[in-house]
């Protein structure tokens, strides 16, 4: 029993050991941990939405703001409180600790000056910003009276500082009635010197602390001009590492000159090397402060700029801080809003025009321009789209079009091509303008096959695909206040007629022979260069061997017949015999060549 015992105590020992070790690891476990990072660490709230939280976190983070003044009056004001009992000690003692010097000034009565003096500035600090921890519970909407006093708040915490201190004076007046008017003076001039340095460091961690709830009051009306300023926050660094122990030496040696304070029994000036190492001190506190207080803000910027890069146009900084870096906090959000909105234009002129003509216009000077060059076409018309669109409700109409668009465009996207108008029931679709790609008169035949495979979706309409390919003028054509940017040519107008025709073909997909011609190229002979038989071999691109000749015929407004083709996998089974196959594939090329030589 007793060996089982021990072992269960060694486990416990050992869990005991390895919890302490994993919050040691990881200090976001210890208690309290909340309560530092809201003062020493990075703003914790970056990106919160203050208008859609819940009341229970609103609770929480008024109660760490409540508990973070509290904490911050209290141990700012007991730290310097020390400091000043002990300055004062060796000051009127000539460099020695005891409870009463040499002038008859009690230690005992600045201690209890001291206490009496947190006390009336723990009570006035937190009855000056419990007001705005409740506005902030309520969640309810700030008004203009409301912004400035939760900006104002690190002042009111820096004249609740300033009672406690002078709520000590008066203790000390009336604890030591028979002081002397020079034991007054210097216990007066220490208080003040003091209730300067922790005042200032109340005013750097209430400005932390209550982050939040400016950040929430701010929402709606950002800062135009700075309130309470980086310089103010400069002169609060002076105050701290600079002003108050310089005057403080300054007042010891004008009060040794004049007899007010004995002078030094040792050959080292101990209250001058105290008040050098308290100097240090206060100053190390006081950095760390102001710099957090102006880093923080700058570095939350850089992170957002990080993300706005990223193309996060969604992303806003919290404005929580009255200075000029608010300021400029809420100047960031108006430019990611400028921003978010020359994307949702970019987005609306790319939807209208298509993505590769916004581009192109974005990124050139603007005005009627184009060039000729060579490009696969493609259209795409639905038949019988009138008579459906008598006999259907128009919301039916609607999605059937939107179904029949959606399918296009995805193909042709697939394919590399840019869709260069929507004519009610019809596409026209663009291969090699006004980007250019390889082949472009495969790339149209290809998104061809595929589009009358995936529009079988739509049966029972049926539509009408062409593909011709040539050269074309593409570019912008209109009036100077306005144009457009559209492809003109004869292979335009012959894969319009090819669409026509397919409709009431064996296959509704209809390619012209300039577009198949196109697969074939001109590959290097091979041999000796010398030879005269040495030329070039014709070499046909595979999309070639995916097409049928269907014989010839005169388009409509056209005067020579057009040799047309088919997709051999869409046409109808038992249409095409395999003599017609056969022939077709050998007339095709034949045809092809005829037309090259």
């Amino acid at each position: 029993m007793i060996e089982m015992t021990g072992r269960a105590t060694a486990r416990v020992r050992r869990l005991g050991g390895r919890s302490a070790r994993e919050r040691l690891l990881n200090p976001s476990r210890l208690p309290g941990f909340g309560l530092v990072r809201s003062v020493a660490g990075d703003y914790p709230f970056a990106g919160r939405d203050w208008e859609s939280i819940d009341p229970a976190e609103r609770r929480t983070v008024a109660r760490r703001l409540m508990t973070i003044a509290v904490l911050g009056i209290v141990v700012a004001n007991v730290a310097v409180g020390i400091e000043t009992v002990i300055l004062v000690a060796l000051v009127t003692s000539g460099g020695d600790l005891s409870l009463i010097s040499e002038d008859g000034t009690s230690i005992v009565a600045v201690t209890l000056a001291l206490i009496v003096g947190v006390v009336v500035d723990l009570i006035a600090g937190v009855s000056m910003v419990r007001p705005q921890t409740a506005w902030f519970t309520s969640g309810a909407p700030a008004d203009a009276h409301r912004r400035r006093s939760v900006q104002r708040m690190p002042m009111h915490g820096v004249v609740a500082t300033a009672m406690g201190w002078a709520a000590g004076v008066l203790t000390y007046a009336v604890v030591s009635a028979d002081a002397s008017p020079i034991q007054m003076a210097i216990v007066s001039c220490a208080f003040a010197l003091a209730g300067a340095s922790s005042g200032c460091v109340t005013y750097m961690v209430l400005e932390r602390a209550g982050r939040p709830v400016v950040a929430a009051a701010m929402r709606d009306a950002p800062p135009r001009r700075p309130m309470l300023g980086v310089r103010e926050r400069m002169i609060v660094l002076w105050v701290v590492c600079s002003g108050v122990p310089l005057v403080g030496m300054l007042m010891m040696n004008i009060g040794r000159a004049i007899g007010w304070v004995p002078p030094s029994h040792t050959a080292l000036d101990v209250p001058t090397v105290v008040l050098a190492a308290v100097c240090l001190l206060s100053g190390a506190r006081a950095i760390a402060l102001v710099s957090k207080s102006i880093t923080d803000p700058l570095r939350g910027m850089r992170r957002a700029v990080d993300r706005v890069g990223e193309g996060e146009y969604d992303t806003k900084v919290d404005v929580y801080d009255s200075s000029e870096l608010g300021v400029l906090q809420h100047g960031f959000n108006e430019m990611v809003d400028g921003l978010t909105e020359r994307e949702r234009l970019r987005d609306l002129f790319a939807r209208h025009v298509g993505s590769e003509v916004a581009a192109q216009a974005l990124s050139h000077d603007v005005g009627m321009h184009g060039v000729n060059t060579d490009v696969g076409v493609l259209f795409v018309d639905i038949e019988g789209s009138t008579r459906f669109a008598e006999s259907a409700d128009p919301t039916v109409v609607a999605e059937m079009l939107n179904r029949f668009f959606t399918i296009v465009a995805e193909v042709v996207e697939r394919h590399h091509g840019f869709i260069n108008k929507f004519e009610g029931d019809a596409a026209l679709a663009v291969f090699g303008a006004p980007n250019a790609i390889d082949d472009p008169s495969a790339a149209a035949l290809r998104a061809a096959r595929e589009l009358g495979a995936e529009l079988e979706a739509l049966h029972p309409l049926r539509v009408g695909i062409g593909v011709s390919a040539g050269r074309v003028f593409a570019g912008n054509i209109g009036a100077e206040t306005r144009y457009e940017y559209t492809v003109i040519g004869d292979p335009v107008n012959e894969c319009a007629r090819l669409a026509e025709v397919a409709k009431s073909a064996k296959s509704n997909v209809l390619a012209g022979g300039a577009a198949v011609a196109d697969l074939l190229g001109d590959a290097p002979a091979t041999g000796d260069e010398d030879d005269d038989d040495a030329g070039s071999e014709i070499v046909a691109h595979d999309e070639m061997w995916e097409w049928v000749s269907m014989g010839a015929v005169t388009l409509r407004g056209r005067g020579a017949a057009t040799e047309l083709f088919a997709p051999i996998d869409l046409l109808p089974d038992g249409e095409s015999p395999i003599t017609e196959l056969v022939d077709g594939l050998i007339r095709k090329p034949l045809s092809i060549l005829r037309g090259r030589r």
